[in-house]
């Protein structure tokens, strides 16, 4: 069996003044809070999540 890829998704800017549609991706992270961290599998559409949010998450 081969480990599944993950990746640290933390929160460090409030959503709050973006596009809504930045705000439901963040929320579709499973992101609420600011400094919240998510493990989440390494999948090509979490990569594309976190490239349009890219300027609210830190990535690890």
């Amino acid at each position: 069996m081969s480990e599944k890829k993950t990746i640290k998704v933390t929160l460090v800017k409030s959503p709050i003044g973006t596009n809504a549609d930045h705000r439901a991706t963040v929320l579709g992270l499973g992101l609420k809070k600011i400094r919240q961290t998510r493990e989440l599998e390494d999948t090509p559409a979490v990569r594309g999540m976190i490239n349009k949010i890219a300027y609210l998450v830190r990535v690890e």
